[in-house]
């Protein structure tokens, strides 16, 4: 989606983002700026930073039951410590149908990028956003989003 398109998206209907790193993961300038990239698209977020638990993460989104979950990771561990983390989610039934993403350097080893997308999205991730993938394909999945009006 380019800039143009994004002035004519529909803001009127914030988003409640919960945006998190992983429990490994002590980065905090990509949570930041998403926290800022999605507060620039309208939409309001509790940013929980960097080495959050895994049941910290699913217990915020219990409390604020978000629209969205996004969870970034640099350091490579990205992938092993997104699987507990959805299987948690995922077994809470107010949390099963939450929108959950996850991006950034999610492992060492780049020739595995799709597989480990795949497993993932298998494992409960609604999209997968590696290193490399123009920040519009995440921009165009959060404008697909619509506010959950009954909680």
């Amino acid at each position: 989606m380019k800039p143009a398109e994004l002035a004519t998206c529909d803001r009127s209907v914030p988003l409640d983002v919960v945006v998190t790193g992983l429990p490994s993961d002590a980065h905090t300038w990509n949570l930041v700026f998403i926290q800022l990239l999605l507060e620039d698209l309208g939409h309001e977020v509790i940013n929980l930073g960097s080495c959050v638990p895994h049941d910290e993460i699913v217990e915020s989104c219990v409390k604020h039951q978000p629209d969205l979950l996004v969870v970034s990771s640099v350091n490579g561990h990205g992938f092993n410590d997104a699987k507990p983390l959805i299987a948690g989610l995922r077994s809470r039934p107010e949390l099963d149908a939450l929108p959950a993403v996850i991006g950034g350097k999610l492992g060492v080893s780049g020739d595995r990028q799709e597989e480990q997308a795949r497993d993932l999205m298998a494992a409960g991730f609604n999209a997968v956003f590696q290193e490399g993938v123009e920040l519009a394909s995440f921009e165009a999945f959060v404008g697909s989003l619509h506010r959950e009006v009954a909680r």
